[in-house]
């Protein structure tokens, strides 16, 4: 995963390339004062000093948080595109095999460090030992494109993410303003509401970027547990209003098919590919722990809550509106301040998250950047970069029409490849010279083999939306009332 070490940069290099076999001492400097031993234990890195890092419930906030963006408002739309059977039962495969991965990726990371004894491993880095430990002559020479390709997909997938929060925290904001007049009270019956018409939704994306220039300018990870928590909080209470309303009256299960049309199902899997998005954000947490010999614990405790939770609402969902389900599950709310509320929590739980998802690009991008220069410009070179990175997540955000499904292509693309293809390809590499099972080997290559599969079908399902563009967006300027 992105750290600082994945950011330094060939001394001599002119062409730019994160190809970082020798970082800058101050880019190393960087590095030890902000990261922990891979294992936890500081005796096996002599000189080495143990730092300051977060706990394990600091760990469990930010992986959760990691996993609680805007995807899982969709995933009621998803179980229906799967059927009420096939949707709970594949989101379940799915969260165990995203989670399988993850655990290859940090035993991976934590093989190396043993190996080369270092205090800390990113996903670039991993990769890019694991090539050099495979068999293959040509995968050994060429192993510095390994790290390469995993910084240009953490760095295309983390700013897509920012980029489609910021459409979700104008689109949001646009709906309660405009509804305003509208909204009730009570929550009892839904009517026809007259919008009053505002200012266009990309002057709220602007009204934003001030906000989130500021929350990117936190660059320590334990001050982030602090927004994160906040933004887990809001996340917690928005869904459990909205469960509470979905739950009043659950039709009869037997009015919806168990196994949708298998046409639909490859919708299903983009969703719920994207809705699982800690990738990026897993070997830094475990970079940044006390005692990293917890975070196998962690990490399965952390995913089984979000997999659970993207089930709950995801059956729950499709189950309450049926065919009528929205893309956003908002969208389905009666017009109340109760449920109205729901937004206001989201757009608080985004803005926090915005943060978060930041941190992973930057932590590839500025400490390569800063090597280059003097350290008494490294300071203002790292707070112009991190205003770049935002002014450019909100100019891509305004400039792109629809950018949902452009960013349902950049996830399918990068978080296929980053979640679900690499880290069994990369135990293989890793692990083949040292002895394998047959059934491991099997197991791996199934995985890569299915995450391809998605990131094919993903790939044209989104480009097949993206030229049929007379659809309307999901997330729409209006808020919708049925029923």
């Amino acid at each position: 995963m992105p750290m600082t070490k994945s950011a330094g940069g060939p001394q001599g290099t002119v062409d730019l390339k994160l190809d970082l076999r020798s970082p800058p001492k101050s880019t190393k400097k960087l590095q030890s004062k902000d990261s922990s031993i891979c294992d936890g234990r500081p005796s096996e890195s002599p000189g080495l000093k143990k730092t300051k890092g977060i706990t394990a419930f600091q760990t469990l906030v930010h992986l959760v948080k990691g996993n609680m963006g805007t995807g899982i408002l969709g995933l009621p739309l998803a179980v229906k595109n799967a059927g009420i059977l096939m949707g709970p039962l594949s989101l379940l495969a799915m969260g165990f095999t995203a989670c399988h991965c993850m655990h290859i990726l940090v035993r991976c990371a934590q093989h190396f460090c043993h190996r080369f004894n270092k205090p800390f491993m990113d996903y670039g880095d991993t990769v890019m030992h694991g090539l050099e430990a495979s068999p293959s002559a040509w995968l050994r020479t060429h192993a510095h494109w390994g790290r390469n390709i995993v910084s240009f997909f953490l760095i295309v997938t983390q700013m897509g993410f920012c980029c489609v929060y910021i459409v979700f925290l104008a689109d949001n904001l646009k709906q309660i303003v405009e509804a305003v007049n509208g909204t009730t009270n009570s929550c009892h019956y839904n009517e026809t509401v007259i919008l009053t018409p505002t200012m266009d939704s990309r002057l709220y994306m602007i009204s934003f970027l001030p906000f989130l220039v500021l929350l990117v300018l936190i660059r320590n990870l334990r001050v982030l547990t602090v927004f994160s928590m906040l933004a887990n909080i809001s996340m917690l209470v928005s869904l459990i209003i909205i469960t509470q309303y979905i739950v009043q009256e659950i039709p009869d299960p037997s009015q919806v098919p168990l196994i949708a049309s298998w046409k639909t199902y490859p919708l299903f899997f983009g969703t719920a590919v994207f809705s699982f998005e800690s990738i990026g954000v897993v070997l830094p947490l475990e970079n940044k722990m006390k005692d990293a010999r917890r975070f196998p614990a962690i990490l399965s405790l952390g995913m089984s809550i979000v997999t659970a939770l993207y089930i709950g609402i995801g059956s729950l969902g499709y189950l309450r509106f049926g065919d009528d389900i929205k893309a956003s599950i908002t969208l389905n709310l009666p017009n109340c301040w109760l449920y109205q509320s729901v937004k206001l929590l989201y757009i608080i739980g985004i803005l926090c998250t915005y943060a978060l998802q930041f941190y992973v690009p930057a932590e590839i991008i500025i400490p390569f950047a800063t090597s280059q220069v003097s350290k008494r410009w490294a300071l203002p070179l790292d707070f112009s970069i991190r205003l770049a990175m935002v002014c450019l997540t909100g100019t891509l955000a305004i400039l792109i029409p629809r950018l949902d499904l452009v960013l349902s292509l950049v996830g399918s693309v990068s978080s296929s490849a980053l979640a679900l293809i690499i880290p069994p390809l990369l135990e293989i590499t890793t692990y083949y010279s040292e002895g394998m099972s047959p059934f491991t080997i099997a197991k791996d290559a199934l995985i890569s083999i299915l995450g391809f599969l998605g990131f094919v079908v993903g790939t044209y399902q989104a480009l097949d939306e993206l030229i049929l563009s007379g659809q309307p967006l999901p997330f729409s300027n209006s808020t919708i009332f049925i029923q």
